[in-house]
């Protein structure tokens, strides 16, 4: 569900309060708001936003130029890859530069007339949105720029017709100065708003890639490619089985949750203190994310804790969670009668139902007396790490949220403890 975006107006005004007004000519002329967020082929002389920063005002001009050389516009000796490398890492290493190069990428897909060059500023965007998200006060502003496009394919190829007619009837010279292109060279401009816009409500709650590591080149690919290519995390189960159906067209559950699964008991997890309490590492976390969403287990792993944080990460990120919201208030309801619990669970879509019950038997594992012993994660710790990935409070009360983990820990606590899950042994 989209919710509805700020208005054209006060995206205007906000423009109006936060763009810092270029001047041109040997008279200084202030440029106008509209050109301000057109299209430019020149190069910029101070940032696009209004900041007191000296590095960032430095870096802008040279982001700006960075931007350009993504979208085609700016020759370059370097490959598109590596300029995307730079200039996430760039943004993902300075916080303020992260709103300077949104705003800037919204300058340059605005009124472009060269059909691929848009479309790159587009797929720039989208692969940015997989690292960092814009400061909450340029949220609204960007989330109602990207809402504006989700159905505009139509509109944006007749803009580039009567921005090219225009030009040509200034300057017949016009069409050798850059190269006009009313074409599509690549997908439809919608397909990369749709995405964005699902991005930017997702890294606006996570807050983008964690960890000390740099982005690499394989990241900055990974993202490109999610563009097209839903990754395994933060879809719905059922694209998530679409996907694997051409690989594992027998399995009945996510690959991603049964190999994940397997990978924490083959690594002693069920004998290490405090697991799925204890993170992994978080760039092991990160570098194993990649690996698993090109179906890839790599054979170095040695700590349980990096593949269980990814297991949870899966469950906490998954579009829907596990248990459907519309049966959240039976769960919280009967979170104290066990056959109750149980029969929530029946109720379930068929895949749904599978995959709790899949977690459920995984869990009841390490709830065993003689494993408890030693990871001293008894069934109340591993109802209460677990439940916040498997039940999701719409409230934003406060006390409601409070009042709602006790009731979420206290009813997985009785499917781990009373729901019969021996129908799940070796299925996958």
């Amino acid at each position: 569900t989209l919710r509805k975006p700020i208005s054209q107006s006060s995206m205007a005004d906000w423009a109006s309060k936060n763009l810092n007004m270029h001047t041109q000519g040997i008279f200084r002329r202030r440029i106008s708001v509209s050109n301000m967020l057109s299209w430019n082929g020149g190069s910029i002389k101070k940032p696009m936003l209004i900041t007191s920063n000296r590095t960032i005002k430095k870096e802008a001009c040279e982001m700006f130029k960075l931007v350009q050389s993504y979208m085609g516009d700016r020759q370059t000796r370097m490959d598109r890859n590596h300029v995307a490398l730079v200039t996430v890492t760039k943004c993902w290493s300075t916080q303020g530069l992260r709103d300077e190069l949104y705003i800037q990428l919204i300058r340059q897909t605005t009124d472009n007339t060269c059909y691929r060059s848009l479309a790159w500023g587009w797929e720039l965007m989208a692969i940015s949105l997989a690292f960092f998200s814009p400061s909450p006060k340029f949220q609204s502003y960007l989330e109602g720029y990207i809402y504006r496009h989700l159905d505009s394919d139509e509109n944006i190829a007749q803009r580039i017709k009567e921005l090219v007619d225009l030009k040509n009837k200034k300057n017949s010279k016009s069409r050798k100065k850059r190269k006009q292109n009313t074409e599509d060279e690549g997908l439809p401009i919608s397909t990369y708003a749709k995405y964005c816009y699902r991005k930017l409500q997702k890294v606006a709650v996570t807050g983008g890639k964690k960890g000390l590591r740099k982005p690499t080149v394989e990241e900055i690919t990974h993202a490109r490619n999610a563009i097209l290519t839903p990754s395994l995390f933060g879809s719905s189960l059922e694209e998530i089985m679409l996907r694997q159906q051409d690989m594992y067209p027998s399995n009945k559950l996510p690959w991603v949750q049964t190999q994940l699964s397997q990978q924490v008991l083959a690594l002693g997890g069920e004998q290490t203190e405090g697991i799925f309490r204890i993170p992994g590492d978080i760039d092991e976390v990160n570098a194993l994310k990649l690996q698993v969403d090109q179906w890839r287990i790599p054979s170095s792993l040695s700590d349980p804790n990096v593949p269980a944080s990814l297991l949870k990460l899966w469950y906490r990120e998954l579009e829907e969670p596990v248990i459907p919201q519309q049966f959240y208030k039976e769960c919280i309801s009967n979170y104290e009668n066990p056959d109750a619990a149980v029969a929530v669970v029946q109720l379930l879509p068929e895949l749904n139902r599978l995959v709790l019950c899949y977690l459920i038997h995984f869990l009841q594992v390490f709830a065993q007396p003689s494993n408890v012993g030693r990871t001293k994660m008894d069934v109340n710790n591993l109802a209460m790490v677990m439940a916040p990935n498997c039940l999701r409070c719409q409230s934003d009360d406060p006390r409601v949220i409070f009042e709602n983990t006790r009731k979420e820990m206290s009813f997985l606590r009785m499917l781990i403890v009373h729901l019969d899950t021996s129908f799940i042994k070796g299925l996958v």
